[in-house]
């Protein structure tokens, strides 16, 4: 089975990689972009019997930092 893990960061946590990105994007002629915020996608391949609770408790140990970000699960 496999699972993806969205990490975003929170709201009202500055974000230098995504400002990084809008910046480039401005120089290289895209207008009509607002903001940009970074995130992370992580690939899991996992056994059949892994549960949703075990993946959560993956996350909130060493996949996301839950002081600044938020994370979703989602099974392929």
């Amino acid at each position: 089975m496999k699972a993806r893990v969205f990490v975003t960061l929170k709201n009202g946590v500055l974000d230098p990689q995504g400002k990084a990105i809008h910046h480039a994007l401005e120089g290289l002629g895209f207008n009509g972009v607002n903001d940009v915020r970074a995130g992370k996608l992580i690939e899991l391949d996992l056994a059949d019997d892994v549960t949703d609770a075990s993946i959560e408790e993956m996350c909130k140990k060493l996949l996301a930092n839950t002081v600044i970000e938020n994370f979703r699960i989602e099974r392929v």
